[in-house]
């Protein structure tokens, strides 16, 4: 398995969007409909991006919400395999290829 890049939490990308557009954090959060402390914590690295935020997101900064949620999952994925001890574990199934998840289509 390749190793991860050290991905930057969501609230960096965030906040270069910001800047780069010359919005201030309580302009942001009265967008986001949101109080100007977890804007603050958002953007500062405080916080994590839930279902819910990402849904604000991507009506406020664009992209869709998935896209918002990945870069989450992508900094806390790499920070734990980076933190949690593995080494007690005992694997139960050896590796094999994933089954395929059914898609519904609309």
């Amino acid at each position: 398995m390749s190793e991860m890049f050290n991905p930057p939490h969501v609230g960096e990308v965030i906040a270069e969007i910001i800047e780069s557009i010359d919005i201030g954090t309580r302009e942001f959060s009265r967008a986001m409909d949101i109080s100007p402390s977890s804007a603050h914590r958002l953007l500062n690295g405080q916080t994590v991006v839930t279902p819910d935020m990402a849904v604000k997101l991507s009506a406020v900064l664009g992209n869709n919400p998935k896209f918002w949620l990945n870069l989450q999952a992508n900094y806390s994925l790499y920070h734990a395999q980076s933190s949690v001890d593995t080494s007690h574990l005992r694997r139960l199934v050896a590796d094999a290829p994933s089954p395929v998840m059914a898609q519904s289509k609309p």
